[in-house]
């Protein structure tokens, strides 16, 4: 992992979902990681803390997932350092669709896997230590994770330790 930990926003109005995935993630002692519980909070932390990366539910009350990845994209200076991946429980292709033209860099589906979770989290960080280019003009965004493989069912396991073994959020 980077030098200095990675600067994580997880937005989610479910706080058990956002505990367990602040835990897990701050156990591999790799991110400093910020919750917010909706839409507008988000934006606010967002501004505040200025993380490298957010985890973003998209059904949220008030503001949703895609209005608050939009407005977080609209700024240009921080919009490129910045990945963006949207977390739903909802498994559509149209969803991907929809992420990915609000600006999303990254589509995992609930509940998480959080081993998956973790895959995702650093696949973002490497693209953002090293984007790729393309010769013809700016560095375009990581893959999207596969729509063909659903989040596979785990047992509740502590998310204690990232060497435990899958849980859900």
């Amino acid at each position: 992992m980077p030098d200095k930990p990675l600067r994580i926003l997880v937005v989610d109005d479910n706080h058990d979902n956002a505990e367990i995935v602040r835990n897990y993630l701050e156990s591999t002692n790799d991110f400093l990681v910020v919750v917010a519980y909706d839409g507008d909070e988000a934006l606010r932390r967002f501004d505040e803390s200025r993380p490298d990366l957010v985890l973003l539910d998209v059904m949220m009350p008030g503001r949703d997932g895609w209005e608050v990845c939009r407005a977080m994209k609209s700024d240009p200076a921080h919009a490129a350092r910045t990945r963006i991946i949207m977390l739903t429980a909802r498994d559509q292709l149209s969803d991907r669709r929809v992420a990915l033209q609000s600006g999303a860099d990254d589509f995992l589906e609930k509940p998480l896997d959080l081993s998956k979770l973790l895959t995702a989290v650093r696949r973002n960080a490497a693209t953002l230590r090293h984007p790729p280019t393309r010769p013809d003009g700016p560095a375009s965004p990581a893959s999207p994770a596969s729509p063909t493989s659903p989040a596979s069912p785990a047992s509740p396991a502590s998310p204690a330790s990232p060497a435990s073994p899958p849980a859900q959020a």
